[in-house]
């Protein structure tokens, strides 16, 4: 009754001590690998078997290396110890392997033993002239696929070197990042003027249909005309006004045309005077003469503005932060890209 009462804590106690091997036949210089488990009471003082690298297990087996003994709980409060050997053979053989010795709190134990068969590889030794002797080193052929990666990173280094150094000329001249230039083209005053009239020309049934817009916009074409001709506001003087003021400035040519064009053009707007088709033809042809008469050489030139900057946009500290942070990447990203080039370069060419 008493064996029966204590024979759990007699299984609990026992120590096991397995050996497994992956494979049990390998070819000449092909690795194994043996794996020891231990099952011990938590808290036992395990020591597992330890080999130097190319130590013999038996005559012509060594260890190659091993790996750090894992552990982990498993029922009754025990621990499973496990520790894997790779092993490996240049001699063709059946080799026993003897059982690992593990020790359990000052205790020995033994796994159980091993087999191994070694197997040599068949050379035809019939036919020698098969045999071919080891082949020189070779050059590698030039593969454009190893090459382009580092291509193209190489442009993309050079735009952002390209970026960083216009990046670093604009914080240095305090300038914005980019500049936005509006390109103003001036027009001659007399171009400007025979342009509209050709437009009044082409539609020919104005004057018949509406005289009155029909002079209202020659006259407004001819008073815009005198504005920038002459530089004084015709637009808001009477038709009189305007033959004083140019008479005043001793420019007679074409007076007499004008004056009887104003005229024509004050009686069809306020008295609802009705011209004649030719009348209506004749002013059109004194406003295109007096222009042909009063306009100056010129062509049409074209200006390029550029905005100036108050002194708060050039101390603007928060853009010029943050252009810093910008040039630092990017001059990180260039330096590790390099790097990286370099690196690779090195290694096709060894």
């Amino acid at each position: 009754m008493l064996l029966l009462l204590f024979s759990p804590l007699l299984a609990t106690g026992q120590v096991q001590v397995q050996a497994n091997m992956d494979s049990v036949q390998m070819l000449i210089g092909q690795q194994a690998h043996i794996t020891l488990n231990v099952v011990a009471k938590k808290g036992s003082s395990i020591s597992l078997p330890s080999f130097k690298r190319s130590q013999l297990l038996v005559p012509g087996v060594e260890v190659l290396s091993s790996t750090p003994a894992d552990t982990s709980d498993v029922d009754n409060g025990n621990v499973r110890v496990r520790k894997t050997y790779t092993i490996t053979s240049f001699d063709q053989n059946v080799y026993a392997l003897p059982g690992m010795k593990v020790t359990v709190n000052g205790r020995a134990y033994q796994s159980n033993d091993l087999g191994l068969k070694v197997l040599t590889v068949e050379v035809d030794t019939l036919h020698p002239n098969k045999m071919f002797p080891p082949k020189d080193v070779q050059d590698v052929p030039f593969q454009w696929s190893e090459w382009a990666p580092l291509f193209l990173l190489g442009l993309l280094v050079l735009l952002l070197g390209a970026l960083g150094f216009y990046l670093y000329v604009r914080l240095r001249e305090n300038k914005p990042i980019i500049t936005r230039i509006r390109i103003v083209r001036h027009i001659p005053a007399h171009q400007k003027a025979l342009t509209a009239i050709e437009q009044i020309k082409s539609d020919k049934r104005a004057a018949i249909d509406d005289p009155k817009t029909y002079y209202t916009q020659l006259t407004d074409t001819i008073r815009q005309y005198i504005s920038e001709r002459f530089g004084f506001n015709a637009k808001e003087m009477t038709s009189s006004e305007i033959i004083d003021r140019l008479k005043s400035v001793g420019d007679t040519k074409m007076i007499g045309e004008l004056h009887e064009l104003f005229e024509t053009a004050d009686l069809v707007k306020f008295a609802k005077y009705s011209t004649l088709i030719n009348e209506d033809d004749l002013n059109l042809v004194n406003a295109v003469n007096f222009i042909d008469e009063t306009k100056r050489d010129e062509e049409s030139t074209e200006e390029r503005i550029v905005p100036k900057l108050s002194d708060n946009e050039k101390k603007a500290t928060q853009n010029r932060r943050i252009i810093k942070v910008l040039l630092w990447v990017i001059a990180i990203l260039v330096v590790a890209m390099i790097g990286w080039i370099v690196f690779n370069i090195y290694q096709l060419e060894g």
